[in-house]
């Protein structure tokens, strides 16, 4: 019991504080102006669950990293292609305005998807590999998921917040710029990775 709850504690402070800053807590902020809170947290939980304990695994079992570089090429472009997807706009009728509103599924499905493809090869992977050699699977596949999720739900605070307050074409331009930086940074995290 001892050896889980260090793994646990330790797992969570180190990620919590890797997250802090980090390109998916600026998508949980964008992510939280467009939708309501609680499937925005979902999306990211259950994205974030998948990816950690796919690091655990990892760490545990083969002591190897993924291949991360193309990863990271793949999910950069991706972001670049999302922000200008933002950037470009989407008109909607009030009424499907409505319903992307009271649409929890899509919500947490575009979160989901965002946030597996962002952290694939992340440092929070990465940090969750190491964790997992050292103190063992489950402890740290709880602390790491709970450590990004509490990060990122001060994202989504933040960005509830200042949601209220911006007009949509801020956000907009917000969310594509976002987008796109984190798109650069995947591209270039690769190409370090990758030569």
């Amino acid at each position: 019991m001892e050896g889980f709850l260090v793994a646990l504690v330790v797992s969570f402070g180190v990620i919590f504080v890797a997250e802090l800053g980090d390109k998916s807590q600026l998508m949980a902020l964008t992510f939280a102006t467009r939708f309501r809170p609680l499937p925005v947290l979902i999306g990211i939980t259950i994205a974030t669950a998948i990816v950690h304990l796919a690091s655990v695994a990892i760490g545990v079992g083969l002591n190897a990293a993924l291949p991360t570089g193309w990863i990271s090429l793949i999910a950069g472009l991706a972001f670049l292609g999302f922000g200008a997807w933002t950037l470009r706009g989407d008109k909607l009728t009030e009424e499907e305005k409505r319903k992307a509103e009271r649409s929890t599924k899509s919500a947490i499905v575009a979160v989901g998807v965002a946030f597996f493809l962002a952290e694939l090869g992340d440092k929070t992977m990465l940090a969750t590999i190491t964790l997992a050699t050292k103190y063992g699977w489950f402890g740290t596949w709880l602390g790491s998921t709970l450590g990004m999720v509490a990060a990122d739900a001060l994202a989504i605070l933040v960005g509830r917040m200042l949601g209220r307050h911006l007009p949509e074409r801020a956000i907009r331009y917000g969310a594509a710029v976002l987008f796109a930086i984190c798109g650069l940074w995947l591209i270039f995290e690769a190409i370090r990775e990758l030569s």
